[in-house]
């Protein structure tokens, strides 16, 4: 590639009644699935990281600026520290899915993030994921200023004109 952007390759941070969420699509294929065609629960997992990833890298905070420490005062990166998962309805090879992510909270060196994921605006599955900022050597960083104020523009019910 040339370097030339593709257009929401990253997904996108959309406005809507309750603040900004960022919307990645995601298609399905055969590798996601089991013998039958639908969706293997870890698959959703994967799904999830990814929207968390490039909701991330449109913030202006990428995992990899991170981890090598051009990002921050040392190298670190965000953890997972807990996930619950809902299943309300299975996706199928070939579907086109939007992983949803809104930020839900926002503690001292944590991030609550509420994820679903959905097809043609059906829900299938809900995720609140929880995620630590660590350093390489394992401990707890509390999120800068900048990761923060980034955080807090798209955190919940938060009205931003800004998109």
């Amino acid at each position: 590639m040339t370097g030339a952007r593709w257009p929401d390759l990253a997904g996108r941070i959309v406005q809507d009644a309750e603040g900004q969420r960022h919307i990645l699509p995601v298609r399905v294929y055969f590798e996601d699935t089991d013998a039958g065609g639908v969706v293997y629960h870890a698959s959703y997992v994967r799904f999830a990281e990814r929207g968390r990833t490039d909701f991330l890298r449109l913030l202006g905070t990428d995992a990899r600026r991170m981890i090598d420490g051009t990002d921050s005062r040392e190298p670190a990166a965000f953890v997972v520290r807990r996930m619950s998962f809902d299943f309300a309805r299975p996706a199928r090879m070939d579907d086109l899915l939007e992983v949803e992510t809104r930020v839900k909270e926002l503690g001292a060196a944590s991030v609550t993030l509420d994820q679903r994921i959905s097809r043609d605006g059906v829900p299938l599955v809900s995720a609140e994921v929880v995620v630590v900022l660590v350093s390489i050597s394992g401990k707890p960083l509390r999120l800068s200023d900048t990761v923060r104020k980034a955080f807090e523009a798209h955190a919940e019910g938060r009205k931003n004109s800004s998109a």
